[in-house]
């Protein structure tokens, strides 16, 4: 941000709609601090970062801390819907695709991963706000409140992830499917679904996870994306309103924020396994 165009000291005047002078810019950088090196800035913001503080918006005044708590539940009720939009994608069609594999059902579910790795979010949402908000005029494009307002940026979110964890997922099952405790299962009668849903989807699932702990960025990135779009007034916006007024105590905490939920993800990932995987209990057992 430091070496992008333009400076945070003009925008802020400039948006309290003063008369700039060189006075004013002087006194205002050096209140901001700017006036020192880039390693003295990092350092106090380090500093600050030890005791909790990320400072405050240059823009509103108000502490960065307080402005990502109050966008934090907005972003996650989106991410909450598209996930869960996702996983209602995700599992029926890599089951459904795993189970008829190279039959019709099968190449539908290629087809979709293909469109799904081939349409960026904002262009998927686009044709979607055209569709039912413009010409069907069933759902509303942008806002929050509702439900309804809801659904068109959920889906937007959720899809592109969905059909290309269901071709892993599809993936995964064929192998499982093809080890020796399956056919062991069989032989001993088991139920096809309980083998199915107990014991090749659980080993199928875990690189599916492992995936969307490595693709989280690009998770969170598209809800950034989407937020613009539907006018979601979320983390992403304020990122984005933070960048484009060089607001740099936002724009920091905004990364730090999405740095630690990764890394929160990851771990719990990787818990994950321990919980869903026997192996490895068996393994800690061996040991």
């Amino acid at each position: 941000m430091k070496m992008a165009p333009g400076d945070p000291v003009l925008t802020i005047l400039n948006a309290d709609e003063m008369v700039v002078t060189e006075e004013d810019q002087a006194e205002l950088r050096n209140k901001l601090g700017f006036d020192q090196p880039l390693y003295v800035q990092y350092g106090k913001w380090m500093f600050n970062l030890m005791q909790l503080d990320l400072g405050k918006s240059y823009m509103s005044g108000k502490p960065v801390i307080e402005e990502l708590l109050t966008r934090i539940p907005i972003t996650a009720e989106l991410t909450f819907f598209a996930m869960t939009i996702m996983l209602c994608i995700t599992v029926p069609l890599g089951v459904w695709s795993a189970k008829y594999v190279n039959k019709w059902p099968d190449q539908f579910s290629r087809f979709l991963a293909l469109i799904g790795a081939s349409i960026p979010n904002f262009w998927l949402g686009l044709i979607l706000i055209y569709l039912f908000a413009f010409k069907l005029g069933v759902l509303p494009s942008s806002g929050i409140g509702s439900y309804s307002q809801i659904i068109l940026p959920a889906f937007t979110l959720g899809f592109t992830f969905a059909v290309v964890y269901a071709r892993l997922l599809r993936a995964g099952l064929l192998q499982s499917l093809s080890e020796d405790y399956i056919y062991a299962a069989r032989a001993r009668g088991v139920k096809e679904w309980r083998i199915l849903w107990l014991h090749a989807f659980r080993t199928a699932v875990l690189p599916v996870l492992t995936i969307f702990g490595l693709s989280l960025g690009s998770f969170l990135g598209g809800a950034v994306v989407v937020e613009i779009l539907f006018s979601w007034p979320g983390l992403g916006s304020l990122a984005v309103d933070a960048i484009f007024n060089r607001d740099y105590p936002v724009i920091q905490g905004y990364v730090l924020l999405t740095g630690v939920f990764v890394v929160l993800t990851n771990l719990l990932v990787d818990l994950s396994y321990y919980v869903i995987d026997p192996r490895m209990k068996r393994k800690e057992e061996a040991l």
